[in-house]
């Protein structure tokens, strides 16, 4: 029986290695991650060549996708292969989608030195490491070139690939010895991944252990011993039975209402995937809730990993991962990403952040301890929302228009995705969703000589960032009842209690009792029960509609990953490539959660 994707993780437990000289060895399973010889051309015999890539590689045709699943993915060696080989002998416009799990992932350290083995590859592997994501548990997606893109899984495999919605047309059976390692070699993988290939999908790995190969045969594959690389007995390759059908990259024209965080991120997500973008608003771009002066890009930790907390890690990791791919922020005036200290006020969020240190359940490389009241979210920041929307989008595949869009217009597009926060209620039926609009108020505060020295953003019940344009930002009320569109001065008052009762130095620093306000913004969030934001497939507003909204004040954190989600779906890249996020986070984030209001 195929094992399913628990809906709770366990946190992840980076590998243990010990050094000879480039060569990693682990210290749980008593094997090499490759041979002391030449590992880079056992790899290109045994993955490269066993699964005839080049060859396959230089057939593909324009826009047709090909998917790699691997097991194991260790020091991404293989991936690296790949990745050249499919440069050097595929089409321009094909495109590679691979999957690989780990349930013990090197640390970041330790891959990049594992990587330097291997200068011909240098560019890819500085490609690797530059995005290579933090040991949480679940999915995170990776760029290596416009056209290749890769998707890690951290969890145990059988768990993983079970899960997942891949279809793979070649496979690279690593990993650690069978002998060393039995329990990832088990029946469930071989199901799994028998149940995850496309017909004429096929099979390499350096080992031909019996039960292996008994267990693959089971499976439903075809089998064949092959001489093993540089003096080894035998490796295997196979092949599932069937036809290999070609597949292609979905593209066309999207067009997008809302062009705020929610749609500059869609649109940005589906340009990338070579599609164009029309976006539309009554308003200039980052004129609602995304305009803001500035915005904390943050997480509340937990240990205990659902798929609500899951989603909460997944987000912070890939909205850094987007600010680094993108080069944003360039500038202070645009924001800094130098870490983001978390007070612990409050006795729960005292123990979840400390529980979440103790346990792995978020890595040392996102979250530690800096004293009993304090934690540090590492890389995390903040930034200028108007900015970054700007930024977004600055892309040649996409316009836009200062319009609305209304019900009943037609529209002349092959993706229709509603970004408009709570104006989506306007489209049946999307109006029976519980969406509710969260009045919120943030107050500036003028800049001191000391207070300009500040880069890092706090966070308690409320927040503080440092300066941009001379003026810090103070938030923010969350007012469950209000519906005044201005601003008022009982909200900045409030604002600056807690900021005096919960961080006394920087209330001092800025001036105490002679403190400035320097301005203030109210705007609404759009929020839903849950708090998670929705994000899918909406059919009954129209064949081609698409939801991205409710993500209420954690839109900077959030609509990274929930855009990319989306352009999978609209890609079809879910079947292709596998989702950014696993099947348990997806389904929390969908529309079907509010069935019962909207039948959708």
């Amino acid at each position: 029986m195929i094992v399913g994707m628990r809906d709770f993780f366990d946190p992840i437990d980076p590998a243990k290695i010990e050094w000879h000289e480039h060569t990693p060895r682990s210290l749980s399973y008593d094997d090499g991650y490759f041979g002391r010889g030449d590992g880079l051309a056992e790899a290109q015999c045994v993955f490269i060549e066993g699964n005839d890539l080049p060859s396959r590689f230089a057939h593909l045709q324009p826009n047709e996708v090909f998917v790699i699943g691997e097991s194991g993915f260790g020091t991404g060696l293989n991936i690296l292969l790949a990745a050249e080989a499919f440069s050097q002998y595929a089409p321009s416009h094909a495109h590679l989608h691979m999957v690989s799990v780990d349930l013990h992932p090197l640390r970041p350290r330790d891959l990049k030195r594992a990587t330097e083995a291997w200068p011909s590859l240098q560019s890819w592997a500085d490609r690797l490491t530059q995005q290579y994501p933090p040991a949480a548990p679940g999915h995170h997606r990776l760029s290596l070139a416009p056209n290749i893109e890769l998707t890690l899984m951290w969890g145990d495999a059988a768990a993983c690939f079970g899960a997942s919605t891949a279809m793979v047309d070649a496979w690279f059976l690593d990993g650690f010895a069978p002998a060393q390692n039995p329990a990832m070699w088990s029946e469930a993988l071989f199901e799994a991944l028998f149940k995850r290939s496309a017909p004429g999908a096929t099979l390499a790995s350096f080992t031909a252990a019996g039960h292996v190969r008994r267990g693959l045969t089971e499976a439903g594959f075809v089998i064949q011993k092959m001489e093993g690389f540089a003096g080894k007995r035998h490796r295997i390759v196979g092949h599932k039975p069937g036809t290999h059908p070609r597949r292609l990259l979905r593209q066309g024209h999207a067009l997008i209402a809302g062009a705020g965080l929610a749609g500059a991120t869609t649109a940005r997500a589906l340009a990338e995937r070579g599609w164009t973008v029309s976006v539309c608003d009554p308003q200039p771009p980052a004129s609602g809730a995304s305009g803001n002066l500035a915005g904390v890009v943050y997480a509340t930790p937990s240990p205990h990993l659902q798929a609500q907390n899951r989603f909460y890690l997944t987000a912070l990791i890939r909205a850094l991962a987007w600010f680094h791919w993108l080069g944003f922020p360039k500038d202070p005036s645009q924001g800094r990403l130098e870490d983001v200290l978390l007070h612990l006020k409050q006795a729960r969020r005292k123990k979840n952040a400390m529980d979440a240190c103790a346990t792995g359940a978020w890595p040392a490389e996102v979250l530690s301890m800096v004293d009993d009241e304090i934690a540090c979210l590492h890389g995390a920041g903040y930034i200028r929302p108007s900015a970054w929307v700007h930024h977004l989008l600055d892309h040649p595949s996409i316009n836009y228009h200062v319009r609305a869009i209304g019900p009943g217009e037609h529209i002349d597009a092959d993706a229709f995705v509603l970004a408009n926060a709570q104006d989506a209620m306007a489209f049946a039926p999307l109006d029976g969703l519980p969406l509710k609009a969260i009045r919120g108020q943030v107050t500036e505060v003028a800049a001191t000589p000391a207070s300009l020295q500040w880069t890092q953003a706090h966070c308690h019940v409320g927040y503080l960032t440092p300066a941009i344009d001379g003026r810090h930002c103070v938030g923010a009320t969350y007012d469950l009842h209000g519906e005044h569109a201005g601003t008022v001065a009982s909200d900045d008052e409030h604002n600056l209690e807690q900021l005096k009762e919960h961080l006394p130095n920087q209330w001092q620093s800025l001036g105490g009792e002679q403190l400035q306000v320097a301005g203030q913004r109210a705007a609404f969030r759009c929020t839903t029960p849950d708090r998670l934001p929705i994000v899918g497939a909406a059919p009954k507003v129209s064949s081609n509609a698409w939801v991205n909204i409710g993500h209420g004040s954690r839109g900077i954190t959030h609509t990274p990953v929930c855009a990319d989600l989306l352009a999978d779906l609209i890609c079809e890249t879910d079947t292709l490539g596998g989702l950014g996020v696993d099947l348990n986070i997806a389904k929390a984030l969908g529309l079907a959660r509010y069935s019962k209001k909207v039948d959708s």
